[in-house]
């Protein structure tokens, strides 16, 4: 059985698009795998151990292996346009808000002949959650 460690991530919004960073330091970016599955975006990464042939470890903290985050997106955001980039060690991941979750002006009309325009509500569930 293959173990499959959890990679640290930190995720916020920034204006009209959610940012998400996972760090996965000393993996070799062609190791990393992301793919969105209608709202489950999944981050694959593998860590290749170092040869241990003739080595005698005095210390070994990093994990080699497969890393995997798994995080359910919401109705709000943008899942054709997800780009991701890797520097450094870290794997960011740019989230669109969709147009249709950005907010927005309602007009605003006065007298008693005007027409009514109706506003529609979004429920203010949270575009991205964590999972797994």
């Amino acid at each position: 059985m293959t173990v499959q460690f959890k990679m640290p991530i930190d995720l916020y919004r920034d204006g009209d698009h959610y940012t998400l960073n996972a760090d996965l330091p000393g993996i070799d970016p062609s190791k990393v795998d992301l793919d969105v599955d209608g709202q489950l975006l999944t981050i694959r990464a593998e860590r290749v151990a170092p040869s241990t042939e003739g080595v005698r470890w005095l210390a070994r903290e990093n994990r080699s292996g497969s890393f995997l985050r798994r995080l359910t997106l919401g109705d709000g955001v943008d899942r054709e346009n997800i780009s991701a980039t890797y520097d450094a060690g870290v794997l960011s991941v740019t989230i669109p808000v969709a147009e249709k979750a950005k907010a927005r002006k309602i007009e605003v009309v006065t007298g008693a002949s005007a027409p009514v325009k109706k506003a529609s509500v979004k429920k203010a569930d949270a575009p991205v959650a964590a999972a797994a």
